[in-house]
Parts: structure tokens; C-alpha cells; sequence
């Protein structure tokens, strides 16, 4: 697979407008360069403003032909949407290419989630060390509020944006396209918290950063540190499934609706913008109406 250089003036010119203007996460920007190097890759040196409908759908069916599933070229297709509205606003492109087209269907996929047990075998493990202390607090908090993996790694200590209240019982997060959201932290969850921040100082230099969860160098832990000590800890404990955090956010989504059957709370929970986004859970057999959070979440309480 051919990509563009990682200095594609096109490709910086419009991350730079999403980072500043739409101010788009680390996480989304990564993204979103990933599948503009595709585009300019299979464009094979030719600028985005000469590609056609017809070069375009040309491109799809490669992807399709190396086997790439429908929801991957989705993605791509909108991010090129994204770069295409951009340059008719900015760079007076007459019209989008992308418009109209769509990826090919693919087989519905439920998304796979951890049973209870299986999240409190891989949260109840024991911990002998600081960072498996921190590991212990990270998971919990994303098996207790849902958060996605980029949402977790820029939580703060006291962030006025992102971080934790622990009066309250809350954590603050920001998500998708800046949007913040407030979500209820379980019992575990809090405690695994609590014994992490008393630890925490033990690695030197910890004072001196913002935030929350740090490697044994006192830095940020980036969201691939994250998931190599999610498979780590899945290992450790012969679970036999590839754990990925994201996986966490569908077990919060998919066991908290089992139990409540309240959508419009998990969408809430999750922070979609839009409840289609959450009904892929709804495959499940609701049991009973409950509150939410306190009553349905396995590890709302002690």
C-alpha cells in the first residue's frame, strides 16, 4: 500500500484546520492522516482537486478487492468527504467527488463484549507493583463509565475540562469534537482510583504532571501504552480473548443496557450524538427496568 509523504502540504494544511478549528483529538487526527495518506496513495501523485466521482469509486473497489470490510472504507470515505468539503470552502473546489458514494455492505457485526465474570476476573486480579496498581484504576474506570481510549488518556488530576471528582462521584470528560460529558464512576472503580493516587508520588517526578494516569517516567500514558498493558493484563490472567479497550466500552454499554433497557441513558452515557449509534446493543434481552446506573451496572456498587 502506497501512501503520501507524512508531509503532504494538503494533508498538513487540513489537520491543522481540524486541530485548531474543530479542535480534534490526538487520536482523531491520527486517524484521519492515516486515511489521507491512503487517498493521495492510491491518487499515485496527483492532487485531491483533479480526482473525480469516477476515480474515487475506482479507488473503493481497490480497497473492496484487497479485502478491506465495508465499515473500514466507510471510514476513509469520510474522512475524504471531510477533506472535500474543506477545500470547496477554503480552496473554492467546485464540487465534492465523494458525495453520493458509499461503501460496500458488509455482514452486520455485534460488537464483542466481556462477560461479568470475564471483567472481574481481568479487574479482580491482584496487583504486586505501582504501575499494576495504576493498570488496575485505568481499567476499572473504563469498564465503570464507558470512556473511550482517547478519552482516558487525556483525563487530569483536578482538569477542569477532563478529570475526576471524587466528592461527586464523577468523572468529566472530553470527547468527539470537544464535547464534554459528565459520568458516574462505580464503587471499584473509585477505590482502584484512590489507591493509584496514593502510589502515584512513589514514581519520581510525578508532582510535575497533569496527568491522571502516568508511565514510570512520570509522562501522560499515550493510548498505545494503554492497550499494551490491557493485553498484558489480559495475558497475565489466561483470559483467552484478545482484550482492546474499546471492548471494555462495549461490555459498560452492553451489560448496562441488558439490565435497564434504557437506550436513550446509554447514548447519553457514551456520549453518541445520535442514538443509532447505540442501538447496535440493543441485541440484547432486556431484563428489567432499573436506575441506570446505581442499580443495572455490575460494578456500580461494592
Amino acid at each position: 500500500m502506497s501512501d503520501a509523504p507524512p508531509d503532504a502540504p494538503w494533508i498538513e494544511e487540513y489537520l491543522s484546520w481540524l486541530a485548531t478549528q474543530r479542535r480534534a483529538a490526538a487520536l482523531t487526527l491520527e486517524n484521519y492522516r492515516r486515511d489521507l495518506r491512503r487517498l493521495a496513495g492510491l491518487a499515485a501523485g496527483r492532487a485531491p482537486q483533479t480526482l473525480s466521482a469516477t476515480d474515487i469509486r475506482r479507488f473503493v473497489a481497490r480497497l473492496h478487492g484487497e479485502g478491506l470490510s465495508g465499515h473500514s472504507i466507510a471510514r476513509q470515505l469520510s474522512a475524504w468527504r471531510g477533506l472535500y468539503r474543506w477545500l470547496i470552502r477554503y480552496h473554492g473546489l467546485p464540487n465534492n467527488p465523494v458525495d453520493g458514494i458509499r461503501a460496500p455492505r458488509s455482514p452486520s457485526m455485534l460488537p464483542r463484549v466481556l462477560s461479568p465474570e470475564q471483567a472481574a476476573s481481568l479487574l479482580d486480579a491482584p496487583v504486586d507493583s505501582v504501575l499494576e496498581v495504576r493498570d488496575r484504576a485505568m481499567f476499572e474506570l473504563f469498564y465503570s463509565s464507558g470512556l473511550r481510549l482517547a478519552e482516558l488518556a487525556g483525563l487530569d488530576i483536578d482538569g477542569e475540562h477532563a478529570g475526576m471528582d471524587f466528592a461527586a462521584g464523577m468523572v468529566t470528560v472530553l470527547g468527539k469534537r470537544a464535547r464534554r460529558r459528565m459520568v458516574p464512576v462505580g464503587g471499584p472503580a473509585l477505590e482502584a482510583l484512590e489507591a493509584w493516587l496514593e502510589v502515584r508520588g512513589q514514581i519520581v517526578g510525578a508532582s510535575a504532571e497533569a496527568a491522571l494516569f502516568i508511565t514510570r517516567n512520570a509522562r501522560r500514558m499515550s493510548p498505545g501504552a494503554i492497550r499494551s498493558r490491557l493485553a498484558l493484563r489480559s495475558r497475565s490472567v489466561g483470559l483467552g480473548v484478545h482484550v482492546h479497550p474499546h471492548m471494555f466500552r462495549h461490555s459498560f454499554a452492553s451489560h448496562l443496557l441488558q439490565s435497564s433497557g434504557d437506550l436513550r441513558a446509554v447514548q447519553e452515557l457514551l456520549g453518541h450524538a445520535s442514538v443509532r449509534s447505540t442501538q447496535v446493543y440493543t441485541h440484547l434481552d432486556f431484563q428489567h427496568l432499573a436506575r441506570v446506573y446505581d442499580l443495572a451496572h455490575p460494578r456500580a456498587k461494592k
